[in-house]
């Protein structure tokens, strides 16, 4: 099956992209940049140039077309300003969800970010960061084609992961390294029965697949 992620080159769309081919998974990453191409062949995923900022829907639903699911891993970045939180961390995703949905994607998981609100108040980057997002995840919510989950992790690491995690609706501010964010990703892919959760994610003791079925209710 193929899975295709916005933001193919993101640190843990990488990740995500090595444990999905070592899956068996047909993955693609979309890219701005050809000279990321290797990175992606390296992780197991087929490199697929797009700029998403620019791109209509038409031709993003042709990318994901005959994909099993959809992953928006894609971000502007901490060094950006307020006009690409906007261009990419809403308007990239909202693209890439009704793309999915044209496409007639099924399953599809967002990367949000803990503290997303559309109605978060403030004037700094940041807080302009978290508005974008809270709007993304609302959009995608009203997707009735997709069946989406919309996962939150606490402040990013690069430690290595443990493999042990706190998934919840709720579960109050914390960091949660890369690596892991990933690993729930990749279980969220082969749990449909998560469809319509908005779930955070922060370092705990659960194993990630443990985690990630209590959640479903499994």
């Amino acid at each position: 099956m193929r899975i295709v992620i916005a933001g193919g080159h993101g640190r843990i769309a990488l990740r995500l992209e090595r444990l999905l081919a070592a899956r068996g998974y047909e993955v693609a990453g979309i890219i701005r940049d050809p000279e990321q191409g290797d990175d992606l062949r390296e992780a197991g995923a087929e490199p697929v140039l797009c700029d998403l900022e620019s791109a209509s829907v038409e031709h993003v639903a042709g990318i994901l077309q005959g994909a099993y699911a959809a992953v928006f891993a894609a971000g502007a970045g901490p060094g950006s300003g307020v006009a690409r939180k906007d261009t990419v961390d809403r308007g990239a995703a909202v693209l890439f969800s009704d793309a999915s949905e044209r496409a007639g994607v099924r399953r599809f998981l967002m990367v949000s970010s803990m503290g997303a609100d559309a109605y978060h108040e403030g004037d700094d980057v940041f807080d302009f960061y978290l508005r974008a997002k809270g709007e993304a995840d609302d959009h995608v919510r009203t997707r009735l084609g997709l069946e989406w989950t919309v996962l939150r992790p606490g402040a990013l690491t690069d430690d290595p992961g443990s493999g042990r995690v706190r998934l919840e609706a709720r579960t109050g501010r914390g960091t949660v390294a890369r690596d892991d964010v990933a690993a729930v990703l990749a279980e969220l892919v082969e749990t449909p029965a998560t469809a319509g959760l908005t779930l955070e994610l922060v370092e705990g003791s659960t194993p990630v697949a443990v985690a990630v079925k209590a959640v479903a209710g499994n």
